[in-house]
């Protein structure tokens, strides 16, 4: 048996809420504070069923080496920004290749597609995807800001 730190997540529960929004927080490391920022807010607006415990942004060198660790399998045809390692519920985000809100928006859904439906299928995330980024596109809509 190898010894390691245990470290708990805390999470924060609102009495009323239930599922995924009942959650304040998850871990988001290696980001700017505009980056963060970003994609809580993308997120919230998502309003997904599950959250990640943690979404990790790293340089393109680090997400190449964590993607061969957990060995990803890209489909043919397929270019890989981020990925999730299911089991930890750790979203892996290639920082260097982030090219905007629109962008981030767009592969964050897909990722939190693959959690919401506990699978590895592109088909089953893209599925789960579809509904979420149906609801960022509600919640960025101009009707509603004014």
């Amino acid at each position: 048996m190898r010894a390691g730190i245990c470290v708990p997540l805390v999470f924060v529960l609102i009495p009323g809420l239930a599922g995924a929004q009942a959650a304040i927080d998850y871990a988001v490391i290696g980001a700017t504070a505009a980056q963060e920022t970003l994609l809580r807010t993308l997120i919230q607006r998502m309003q997904p069923e599950v959250l990640p415990l943690r979404a990790i942004f790293v340089p393109h060198w680090k997400y190449v080496a964590d993607a061969r660790i957990f060995r990803v399998h890209v489909p043919t045809g397929y270019t890989s920004y981020m990925f999730t390692h299911l089991p930890t519920r750790t979203v892996f985000i290639d920082n260097d290749r982030i090219q905007g809100e629109q962008f981030l928006g767009y592969w964050i859904a897909h990722e939190l597609g693959h959690l919401a439906a506990n699978s590895v299928s592109e088909e089953d995330a893209e599925k789960a995807a579809s509904a979420l980024r149906k609801r960022l596109k509600a919640a960025n809509s101009p009707a509603l800001t004014n």
